[in-house]
């Protein structure tokens, strides 16, 4: 067997989102993001609320800007803890294809694939660890655990226990599943 489609059988990772799933459709999704081997990034939990440090205000300031760059991304609540994000994200608009361009070198009238949860996480990710390795004089440096979580929110009680989770986070920060 040859040696490279012998490594990618076995360092295949088992997806871990939802077969078949349109993740470029509206809705309202959450999402959490961890760091690389959770090291508590972005500042500390100080009487339950979040302190940030440089890198807890990169992180801040990328999320919220997030909603800005994207059109069809509307931001709900959101929490940047020590070594993790949590955030409400909401798809709007038409899902699938869609033919304005997103670049103005595009070509006109050209159709473009709608951009889904996956790209908005990994636009998150990727300007958060490009502003760290330019704050750091490093590059390559590995911010982000390989690839994030994600629920589907499918009616108002989950949107609601969900968010209620989010804006306590700080508050069980010593009792959350990633406390370190």
């Amino acid at each position: 067997m040859n040696t490279m489609i012998s490594n990618l059988t076995t360092h295949r990772r088992k997806s871990i989102r939802l077969q078949g799933y349109d993740y470029s459709q509206a809705g309202l999704y959450f999402i959490t993001v961890c760091t690389h081997n959770r090291v508590p990034l972005f500042g500390e939990i100080v009487d339950g609320q979040m302190q940030f440090n440089k890198s807890g205000i990169v992180a801040d300031e990328e999320w919220r800007k997030t909603e800005h760059i994207r059109s069809n991304i509307v931001l709900h609540e959101f929490v940047i803890m020590p070594n993790h994000a949590h955030g409400i994200i909401e798809l709007v608009g038409a899902h699938g294809m869609r033919p304005e361009c997103a670049n103005s070198d595009e070509q006109p009238g050209r159709v473009q694939r709608a951009p889904t949860v996956g790209d908005v996480v990994r636009g998150f990710k990727s300007s958060v660890t490009k502003r760290l390795n330019a704050i750091s004089g490093t590059s390559g440096q590995h911010f982000w655990q390989r690839n994030y979580y994600e629920h589907i929110i499918r009616n108002e009680d989950a949107y609601l226990k969900i968010a209620e989770y989010i804006q306590a986070n700080p508050q069980r920060w010593e009792t959350d599943t990633y406390y370190v």
